[in-house]
């Protein structure tokens, strides 16, 4: 039984990276979608698709070798617009080098999509 989707997830892309594989299987929820997009846009995964097997689904995800470190940031820490340097120099090795994953009222977004629309959420992830 699985009790965070979100951790099994990162960590699944992460060993799977880690070990030089191709491909590797999620866990399955409409957060996880909005994350793997956010991904894939930001360039650190390939393609994805949804494979029903009976239990509520998984991700099949195509891996680039792009992915250095990746994880589920507890607890879900508030973020305000103006908050996001704070936390990309304790999350990420460099500034411009990675994404903050925040959900927001306008949905899902990468922090720097999240700085231009002066908006603030709460911390989901971090991938570099």
């Amino acid at each position: 039984m699985r009790h965070d989707l979100l951790a099994d997830m990162f960590s699944t892309i992460k060993n799977a990276e880690g070990i030089g594989k191709h491909g590797c299987v999620t866990p399955a929820s409409n957060l996880i979608k909005h994350i793997l997009l956010i991904m894939q846009k930001g360039g650190y995964i390939g393609e994805f698709e949804f494979v029903d097997n009976g239990r509520g689904g998984e991700f099949k995800v195509q891996l680039l070798g792009k992915v250095n470190d990746c994880g589920v940031i507890k607890p879900r820490f508030s973020v305000s617009s103006n908050d996001f340097i704070g936390w990309e120099k304790r999350y990420l090795p460099a500034s411009e080098m990675g994404i903050l994953i925040v959900s927001t009222s306008q949905g899902v977004l990468s922090h720097g999509d999240a700085k231009k629309k002066s908006i603030g959420g709460k911390l989901l992830g971090f991938v570099y």
